[in-house]
């Protein structure tokens, strides 16, 4: 393939310009475009907007489990077996010292995951409390929440209290929705993403590869976040739990995939933080570091119910490709800390789920 195709690539996802819908699916399916060159013209983007700089997040899954939606790919959905921890929401003092550990272990967001339908009145009066004591002790982090369907004036309420980001992800195209969940609509978490963009807060949406979805859905979700100028995606990759709607065999994602996806979404948002999400170890595999070329960001400790790989692993990774991380802490202290330990992920067909230690650390 002549290297003027990839350079042109860059090029227009530099000057603005949307690519067409051919493009894009050339770039998902077209075995004659080489994954390295392609993943060089990402990296021209990234790098100009971001340099070599990686922002890592942390979750911290606030309540598990006592979900009333039916959400395929989930472990806490109402229709999952999975054998998930259970608890209700963790105190405020709880939350307040995971977000001390999360800051403290270089994490430049700081994410608070609620499950439930909607963010009711009582839970938004508790959120600005919680807000409001995370942002007097760390006045200058980021902190993400995702809790559900909000209104516009919640987003208003939270935006008030100081919230930056709200997360809700599309998670896949309008016209596929229905194949993953049935309790509610792509409209619904439309309007929760508008709420977020009209009071003022950061947008971090995203989607999930590997849900049976077509190239013309990834697509069009790509474009779609495009569109609502998401300041933070996250790419998640199908994380097969045994117990969930959706499968293990359900997924046939590859390296080279999950690579091209990652450019893709890079070109159609060039300034917007591409988080390779979750999943990335258990279908990255040998080429986990390579996702670093397109996406700027991704998670420590693992995701909401599923194992990720270990601090030490993950920081490591990021050092020996020369990059750095967005922290007042020093990446080098970091690695001091984290000594080697055994990684819990392997790529075998189903991930490992957390434990109560794992996902209540302050206690």
């Amino acid at each position: 393939m002549d290297r003027i195709f990839y350079s042109q690539l860059a090029q227009q996802s530099l000057s603005g310009q949307e690519l067409d819908n051919a493009t894009c699916g050339r770039i998902l399916s077209d075995a004659l475009l080489e994954i390295l060159p392609l993943l060089d013209a990402a990296y021209q983007v990234r790098k100009t907007y971001f340099g070599k700089e990686v922002r890592v997040h942390i979750l911290n899954n606030a309540q598990n489990g006592h979900c009333q939606e039916d959400c395929h790919y989930c472990a806490q959905a109402k229709s999952s077996k999975a054998d998930i921890e259970e608890y209700g929401i963790k105190s405020d003092e709880e939350i307040l010292k995971e977000a001390r550990q999360a800051y403290s272990k270089g994490a430049s967001c700081y994410c608070m995951v609620f499950a439930g339908r909607a963010a009711s009145e009582s839970r938004i009066e508790r959120l600005k409390r919680v807000l409001s004591q995370i942002k007097s002790e760390f006045p200058n982090k980021e902190i993400c929440v995702s809790t559900g369907f909000v209104t516009n004036d919640g987003a208003v309420q939270l935006k008030k209290a100081g919230l930056d980001r709200l997360n809700h992800n599309l998670n896949t195209s309008e016209s596929h929705y229905p194949n993953i969940c049935t309790t509610h609509t792509f409209e619904d978490r439309l309007n929760t993403v508008l709420a977020a963009k009209s009071a003022g807060l950061k947008v971090c949406s995203g989607m999930i590869v590997g849900m049976g979805e077509e190239h013309v859905d990834i697509i069009d979700v790509a474009k779609r976040l495009r569109s609502l100028k998401a300041e933070s995606i996250p790419v998640n990759l199908l994380v097969p739990i045994e117990g969930n709607l959706l499968a293990p065999e359900d997924s046939k994602l590859t390296p080279d995939f999950i690579l091209r996806v990652l450019c893709l979404f890079r070109f159609l948002n060039p300034t917007a933080e591409i988080r390779v999400a979750a999943g990335r170890e258990l279908h990255l595999r040998s080429m986990e570091v390579m996702a670093l070329y397109p996406a700027n960001s991704l998670f420590l400790q693992g995701y909401l119910n599923a194992k990720g790989a270990s601090n030490a692993r993950t920081l490591r990774m990021i050092a020996d490709a020369g990059f750095s991380i967005k922290s007042e802490v020093d990446l080098n202290d970091l690695l001091k800390e984290n000594v080697p330990q055994e990684d819990v992920v392997q790529c075998g067909s189903t991930a490992a789920l957390k434990n109560l230690k794992e996902l209540r650390p302050a206690l």
